[in-house]
């Protein structure tokens, strides 16, 4: 027992002599990290499934026929056209829980990001950023020179690691908000074409196919959404469902309130171009509204960029060469 704490007490006093105090530290994360790297494809690897293997073999006329209605789940997983399967790294890769797996969905939908592998790939996204950085870090830290304190070793390897793992978080964010602005500002525009498509004769899905293609060019994002509305529609999809799947897809308050319209408008059979007309309408005040909102808020910035920038040099102006007369008065100049 003696022998094996003094062999401990060598090997400490040993690694503190060669990487320091923290030495001992640096050792039992490298071993963590090759236990880890050691144990993954263990863990990765699992066996396949009867039940799955059943499921994928049955056929899905041999369930109509039994009178059972089949029914398929989306699929998040990686998508794989050269024959590999990535679905055994799905548990790692995908939040297990159903709301969290469909609000991550629904977010990287309104950022513009549609394929099945979304959800995955957003998520190792940040589990790679995160192990990135923090790997630089650790070996930013080993080669500095000098015993590194509490605040470098948070400076070095743990501020990265969250400024990576939080990078994709703050990148669908941003994508999703500048998405938003840009239907936004390009609807009420949209509307008005769509409103004089209506009155000219054409039905509300010719109307909405005719502005998917005017807009092209002047607002992309928003002819985007149109197209797949057209599409869907063309498709034999029910209207109402595409249209509250275009308010969901976008996440804008005035496309939700203008499915609504559309929908109301046709369960109780009222004019769809009087319905749009009024909105048409009500949109283009919202937009003056946010105009003047922000004209309103542009002499608040103002005021702030000229105090820092202006008032500082100013002060130095005046009151620098007193202050420095008073200096060298006191004795400040000797």
């Amino acid at each position: 027992m003696d022998g094996a704490l003094d062999i401990i007490n060598q090997g400490w006093a040993f690694l503190e002599a060669a990487f320091g105090p923290l030495g001992p530290f640096y050792a039992i994360g490298a071993f963590g990290a090759l236990f880890v790297a050691l144990s993954a494809p263990a863990l990765l690897r699992r066996r396949p499934d009867p039940l799955e293997k059943l499921g994928r073999g049955r056929s899905p006329f041999v369930a109509r026929s039994s009178g059972e209605t089949p029914t398929a789940a989306p699929s998040l997983r990686f998508d794989s056209k050269s024959g590999k399967d990535f679905g055994r790294f799905a548990e790692f890769l995908e939040p297990q829980d159903q709301k969290e797996l469909s609000a991550v969905r629904l977010k990287l939908i309104q950022a513009g990001y549609r394929s099945k592998s979304a959800v995955s790939a957003y998520h190792f996204a940040r589990f790679a950023l995160g192990m990135t950085f923090l790997v630089i870090g650790v070996v930013v830290l080993l080669v500095r020179q000098g015993e590194p304190g509490i605040p470098t070793i948070i400076l070095s390897v743990l501020l990265p690691a969250f400024a990576g793992y939080y990078a994709p978080i703050y990148w669908v964010t941003r994508r999703q908000q500048t998405r938003q602005g840009e239907i936004r500002d390009g609807f009420p525009d949209a509307l008005d074409l769509m409103l004089v498509c209506v009155e000219a004769g054409q039905s509300l899905d010719q109307a909405i196919m005719r502005v998917a293609e005017e807009t092209r060019n002047s607002h992309p994002t928003l002819s985007e959404e149109f197209e797949i509305v057209s599409s869907e529609i063309r498709a034999g999809k029910e209207r109402v469902t595409v249209l509250r799947d275009l308010a969901e897809r976008c996440g804008v308050p005035d496309i939700a309130s203008f499915t609504t319209v559309l929908i109301q408008s046709a369960m109780y059979g009222t004019s769809v171009a009087t319905a749009l007309r009024v909105y048409a309408a009500e949109m283009r005040d919202k937009r003056v509204m946010r105009a003047e909102e922000k004209a309103n808020v542009l002499p608040t910035k103002l005021t702030i960029g000229t105090m820092m920038f202006t008032v500082p040099p100013l002060l130095i102006i005046l009151i620098g060469p007193s202050l420095y007369e008073i200096w060298r008065t006191i004795g400040g100049g000797q």
